[in-house]
């Protein structure tokens, strides 16, 4: 579990995209941020108190998250200083990006003479068993995407927040970086070795209560060439009770793939269904997630009236409508 609060590291982030991993945590879990740590020339902001190292620590800081994705997912020389200055401050250091804290000898050699643990959100911590199909006690709901980045995560993370907010019992699964830093745990599955992908899901959601639900955030696509391994890890791994579908209907191809055309939404539903029911014989497609921030409102409205006639699902933005429809849905 990363220690909570959290002093967010911006970096020199060129832009706001750039900072989305620590974007995504500010917005779903503002109660662990204390602030922002900004380099100079750095053109991102999240609206949170400045902080330095030292003023950050003295306010309860524990966490110094990078929350910044430098080009190539590397550590940029100009953030060294910083880490290592927070190191000798005795902050943790929690990382998603793709080169390791812990393969860095200054950080590694100074975090053994201070009380600094290095969090590489990427490595997993553990070792998985291979996946064994058997049923677990407790609600299960998976987020699954027509492509990459369609909005699964946040998906997922709207229908918790809705759960909570009713006192029902829920967990959300973080299986990815950026989840894993909103969340505090959770697992990398694209870091882990194939034939222990399914097994470290059931791991992410064993048995528990009958009325608890585990939101499991989805990751990758069916369609798409590059990571359909991680998606049907999630599938058989995760046997879930519903599958949430996601989709950006305004794009013209994969994402990163652009000889490979976009699924649509009937694609995607008659593939899901027939692969869950191995795992779970009683999964259900419960309500569809469309991602519509390129959309004008008409457009936008009419679409989810001609989704919803088609498939008799909610059918939602959940960034604009929120997701109560959905867990009216998997709650009936």
């Amino acid at each position: 579990m990363i220690k909570t609060p959290y002093l967010l590291f911006l970096g020199d982030a060129p832009d706001q995209l750039a900072a989305k991993v620590a974007q995504g945590v500010k917005d779903w879990r503002p109660n662990i941020c204390l602030g922002q740590l900004k380099l100079p020339g750095c053109k991102a902001d999240l609206n949170l108190k400045n902080y330095t190292l030292k003023e950050a620590k003295k306010e309860g800081a524990k966490t110094l998250v990078i929350g910044v994705a430098n080009r190539g997912g590397k550590f940029s020389d100009s953030w060294k200083e910083t880490l290592c200055n927070a190191i000798e401050l005795d902050f943790d250091i929690a990382s998603g990006l793709h080169n390791l804290l812990t393969e860095d000898k200054d950080l590694v050699n100074l975090s053994k003479l201070n009380n600094s643990d290095l969090i590489d959100v990427r490595k997993p911590k553990d070792d998985f068993p291979i996946g064994n199909g058997k049923k677990r006690t407790g609600k299960r709901c998976l987020t699954i995407g027509t492509d990459c980045s369609v909005g699964k995560m946040y998906s997922s993370l709207a229908i918790e927040k809705e759960m909570r907010s009713r006192g029902m019992k829920v967990s959300f699964r973080a299986t990815g970086q950026t989840g894993i830093l909103i969340s505090g745990k959770g697992i990398p599955l694209d870091a882990i070795v194939a034939d222990f992908m399914a097994g470290a899901v059931e791991i992410l959601s064993p048995d528990n209560e009958e009325d608890h639900w585990d939101i499991i955030e989805g990751q990758g696509s069916l369609f798409h060439v590059s990571y359909s391994g991680v998606t049907m890890a999630l599938i058989h791994g995760g046997q879930p009770d519903h599958i949430i579908l996601c989709h950006e209907p305004t794009r013209t191809h994969m994402r990163g793939l652009p000889d490979f055309k976009l699924p649509t939404l009937e694609d995607l539903y008659e593939m899901v269904l027939p692969i869950a029911k191995i795992s779970n014989p009683n999964c259900q497609i419960s309500g569809i997630c469309i991602n519509t921030k390129n959309m004008e409102h008409y457009s936008r409205e009419k679409l989810k009236i001609e989704i919803e006639e088609t498939f008799r699902l909610p059918t939602v933005d959940p960034f604009i409508d929120g997701t109560k429809k959905i867990v009216d849905r998997l709650i009936q």
